[in-house]
């Protein structure tokens, strides 16, 4: 499905993005896996290169813009073009009141769900436009679209992420790019069970949530944002797509 494309993937480390990383290589892709745990983000990119994939591995913060720049940059320089991104990194808390949330979880929250994406699509839309267009994918969450009873700064930045998918997509729509969100379920990533190891009750919530009484394996959410990434989503744009066992069909 991925044959031949060059991807950048952020977040790259751990859960969904680890998960898309492995897939999208198996696919046929050529990898750019951007995060901050250099020795985790290189054990995966070697393992990718020993099984017959092209992967590269760069280290950085989709909050800074230097990063991302280097990123895309590291990406047209080695496969030659940059045709689609997943653009996965986020940062979540456990809920609690609004006036409960402190400033610096607040910024971070919006750093990280916020500007990180902003950052990412600025820089890497100019190098899909170079070589004739491309595909975007941007992690929303159920949170994105409904107050879920996560954080309100979390609800908020889900939220935004979608609508800067939206304005990106017509944006861009007829130079060729396709820009999408997925609205992701609760999914068993390992920024999720710190939170359900800080707070035990949770977990039958997060399942609670799903028609399908689960949570969600990473690859599941990799296979959608894989799909979309392909060609063969070419007149999906603008688009938050549920991917959640079917918790928006019950909101």
């Amino acid at each position: 499905m991925l044959n031949g494309k060059v991807v950048m993937i952020t977040g790259a480390s751990s859960g969904i993005g680890a998960a898309a990383a492995e897939l999208f290589a198996a696919q046929g892709a050529s990898v750019v896996l951007m995060a901050r745990r250099k020795d985790r983000l290189a054990d995966i990119a070697g393992r990718i290169r020993a099984d017959g994939g092209r992967a590269l591995d760069v280290t950085g913060d989709v909050c800074r813009e230097e990063d991302v720049e280097r990123a895309v940059r590291e990406a047209v320089e080695n496969f030659g073009r940059l045709d689609a991104a997943f653009n996965n990194a986020g940062f979540a808390t456990a809920g609690v009141p609004l006036h409960e949330i402190g400033t610096d979880v607040y910024e971070r929250t919006m750093d990280v769900n916020v500007r990180g994406v902003w950052n990412c699509l600025v820089r890497q839309i100019p190098a899909m436009l170079a070589g004739g267009g491309g595909a975007v994918v941007n992690t929303s969450s159920v949170a994105g679209v409904a107050a879920t009873g996560a954080s309100a700064a979390y609800v908020a930045a889900k939220h935004a992420v979608i609508g800067m998918t939206k304005a990106a997509a017509a944006d861009y729509g007829r130079q060729g790019v396709r820009v999408n969100a997925l609205v992701v379920g609760a999914t068993r990533s390992e920024m999720m069970q710190q939170v359900i190891t800080e707070h035990p009750n949770l977990e039958s919530a997060f399942m609670a949530e799903s028609v399908q009484h689960r949570m969600a394996d990473p690859v599941e959410i990799a296979r959608a944002a894989a799909w979309l990434c392909s060609d063969q989503s070419s007149f999906v744009t603008g688009a938050a797509v549920p991917v959640d066992g079917g918790a928006t069909a019950t909101a």
